[in-house]
């Protein structure tokens, strides 16, 4: 259902909004984490690597379902606020429009430069075939990846987060069935991994639009225009600096993971199991930021600058506990947790599993400073704060993948693990500053 986050107690809307994203998450991240997983178990430690080969990359592809996604919703989100429905209507159908056109575009662009970009990162000839087969699927379901995505970004916007829960448990559950029906039964391999996907991600996505369709239709508003220039030009506003954002993080992985390839296939066995661990943990911290975005836009639109004070403070509170429950799990359970993606009775893995668990114990004491970033990044960007948001990140990433290539020649694979603890902080460090600055000036604008 709509909500409107503008009235109300802070604390429980929060909590209401975020918990459905939240377990969207999980369910989400069951998507790549289950390819692996299977890869890992039923086939070799080098499908496990041909999927860890391809990750930064469909990450940049991904960036931009996301940038689109932030864009429309903070857009909708102010305009729903503001009680502004002919507009909002209209932000809607420009959002879906512009995105599903973007996604046949990179589709196009993905399926002519998957072979190039595996070149560019020194992938393993070993691997090399897998890890483009499974690409070339992964491009070909973009459109539907997008549309998802654009429908999940709305629903966000109108205070809904259960309705894509629903359907994302659903198609969560189908890729996991779907993995090992392809893998185990029909001895598919890497592609019956991708394969999986792309059916379920397609059939998730129809239905998330069917269903905002409808919502959208018993909304009451004026007569609107399905798609204008001006309202893509708003939302570009939003969408552009957070797919740069998004692309520009995922461009700095494929650096590290060029990185990563040249300490052999041990290493980026080990690493394609601990970043879909460290993935799955900062998109929890994310999503919270992202929860916080919405609350903060809508707010923003209603002129509530206190309650976005306070929506501050509780999702601060909210994304450190979960910081600190994942620090707590991936330190004292990192062995564990990387045999979960290969055999721990196959004594092939255990250089792979060292240097997975290692990455893990080094980045995870950290996870309460990029939970705060994070957090405050989403209320930046929620405020329309983007080169803010954008100088916050930039920053953390250039340190990051800098300290990277500093490092990896004098520690080989630890150096390149001790690069993420860096970025994090000082980018934490940004951002609160920033954040004050922010703070100031909604302090003026209400004394006037």
């Amino acid at each position: 259902m709509v909500k409107d986050m503008t009235k109300g107690a802070v604390a429980p809307i929060l909590l209401k909004f975020s918990l459905p994203l939240l377990v969207s998450v999980v369910f989400q991240q069951l998507y790549s984490i289950a390819d692996s997983v299977i890869a890992g178990n039923f086939i070799n430690k080098d499908a496990l690597a041909a999927i860890g080969a391809s990750y930064p990359i469909t990450m940049i592809f991904l960036a931009f379902g996301t940038g689109m996604n932030v864009g429309c919703s903070v857009v909708i989100s102010m305009l729903f606020g503001a009680k502004d429905h002919k507009n909002m209507k209209t932000s809607v159908f420009t959002s879906i429009i512009s995105s599903v056109t973007l996604g046949f575009v990179m589709t196009a662009a993905g399926y002519l430069t998957s072979g190039m970009f595996l070149r560019l990162l020194n992938t393993d000839e070993q691997i090399f075939a897998d890890a483009q087969g499974y690409l070339n699927v992964y491009v070909f379901g973009l459109v539907f990846m997008f549309l998802y995505n654009i429908c999940n970004g709305i629903f966000a916007a109108l205070g809904d987060s259960n309705t894509p829960l629903i359907f994302l448990i659903i198609s969560s559950v189908s890729n996991v069935l779907a993995d090992l029906l392809f893998v185990a039964v029909f001895k598919m391999g890497v592609l019956g991994t991708a394969w999986a996907t792309f059916i379920c991600q397609a059939v998730c996505s129809v239905l998330a639009f069917a269903v905002l369709m409808r919502r959208i239709s018993k909304i009451k508003s004026e007569k609107f225009a399905f798609f204008r220039w001006s309202m893509l030009g708003k939302i570009a506003q939003f969408s552009v600096p957070s797919i740069l954002q998004q692309s520009f993080v995922s461009v700095g992985n494929l650096f590290i993971q060029g990185l990563v390839n040249d300490c052999g296939l041990d290493v980026t066995a080990g690493y394609a199991s601990a970043i879909k661990l460290n993935t799955f943990a900062v998109t929890c911290f994310s999503t919270v930021g992202n929860a916080a975005s919405s609350f903060t836009a809508q707010n923003t639109g209603a002129g509530e600058h206190k309650r976005v004070r306070r929506g501050m403070r509780i999702s601060s509170v909210f994304a450190l506990g979960l910081a600190l429950a994942a620090l707590i799990c991936y330190v004292v359970f990192a062995d564990k947790l990387i045999y979960i993606f290969m055999d721990s009775s196959d004594m092939d893995n255990a250089a792979a599993a060292e240097a997975g668990a290692l990455f893990l114990r080094i980045v995870s004491p950290f996870f309460p400073a990029v939970a705060f970033k994070l957090t405050l990044d989403g209320i930046l960007r929620g405020a329309g704060m983007l080169k803010s948001f954008m100088i916050s990140t930039f920053s953390d990433l250039i340190l990051r993948v800098g300290f990277a290539f500093i490092l990896q020649p004098r520690l080989g694979a630890q150096g390149i693990w001790l690069s993420w603890p860096v970025g994090w902080i000082i980018g934490m460090a940004i951002s609160a500053g920033f954040y004050v600055v922010y703070s100031r000036r909604t302090a003026e604008k209400m004394r006037n």
